[in-house]
């Protein structure tokens, strides 16, 4: 019964996810390290109406795929970044848009030994609340202090851990015992598939762009007044308020011209 129910759930996630592929023009290829259930829930519930969470395991992710190559061969791009805790989110909104929500969802976290640091750790210079006693401890670190007010004051930054290492047993202690929590974990954009290409993070923002490009390229067009989709609104007005200036002059009628004409003989 286990093992049939398994095979169901199988083929219905092989189902779901090739109905995924083919639907979506856009999907965000994700690595969930350090995304508990809760914090996945969230983000489900801010994507919700703007995009799909699908995560799974990598066999079952590459076997769909792979089956579906000879539908769209551009698929075969997505195997590489295929690996460790992945997932994808498949979307139709703006790019911009998904990765802000992605952004908004992340959650800072204590340091815990033994964890790969994901960013440099510097603490800065400052006053602490810890007491002398507790100077040996920094002295271990290697980390210049000095008794301030009868607290410990770290003198200088210090770069304590590199982004990549280990976190030691030492220096996650000194970060919870100053009630610093540096790093923030979230789902995090390997590449975005986007119509059959790949993308690589940093995403742009093209919500200013586009308008303005719009804008530039409307410009350009009606300075050599060549008609396209930016250019050809301002055209047509352009040409229509210079046959109505030429209708007051003269005897050429229609609707429009006519409406005016009345307008300008009684104001009133």
């Amino acid at each position: 019964m286990v093992k049939k129910d398994h095979s169901t759930w199988k083929a219905k996630y092989t189902m779901r996810l090739t109905q995924y592929l083919a639907e979506y023009p856009t999907l965000f290829v994700i690595a969930a390290d350090n995304v508990g259930s809760r914090q996945m829930q969230k983000i489900r519930v801010s994507l919700r109406g703007h995009a799909v969470i699908m995560m799974g395991k990598n066999t079952m992710i590459r076997k769909t795929i792979h089956g579906q190559v000879s539908k769209n061969a551009n698929l075969e791009k997505l195997l590489p970044h295929v690996y460790e805790n992945v997932g994808f989110v498949f979307t139709k909104e703006d790019l911009s848009t998904i990765n802000k929500k992605l952004l908004e969802n992340k959650v800072s976290a204590p340091a815990r030994a033994g964890a790969i640091a994901p960013v440099d750790v510097t603490i800065r210079a400052q006053v602490t609340n810890l007491g002398p006693e507790r100077t040996s401890f920094f002295q271990a670190l290697q980390i210049p202090t000095k008794i301030t007010r009868g607290t410990i004051e770290i003198i200088n930054d210090v770069h304590l851990i590199k982004a990549g290492d280990k976190v030691g047993a030492s220096e996650a202690a000194l970060l919870n015992m100053l009630n610093i929590l540096p790093f923030s974990y979230g789902l995090i954009i390997r590449v975005i598939y986007y119509s059959g290409s790949i993308i690589k993070p940093p995403i742009p923002d093209l919500s200013e762009k586009i308008p303005q490009g719009i804008q530039h390229l409307a410009a350009f067009s009606l300075g050599i007044n060549y008609p396209n989709q930016a250019s050809a609104p301002h055209l047509i007005l352009g040409g229509f308020k210079r046959l109505l200036a030429l209708a007051v002059d003269t005897d050429v009628a229609f609707e429009q011209a006519k409406t005016l004409k009345e307008f300008l003989k009684d104001p009133s």
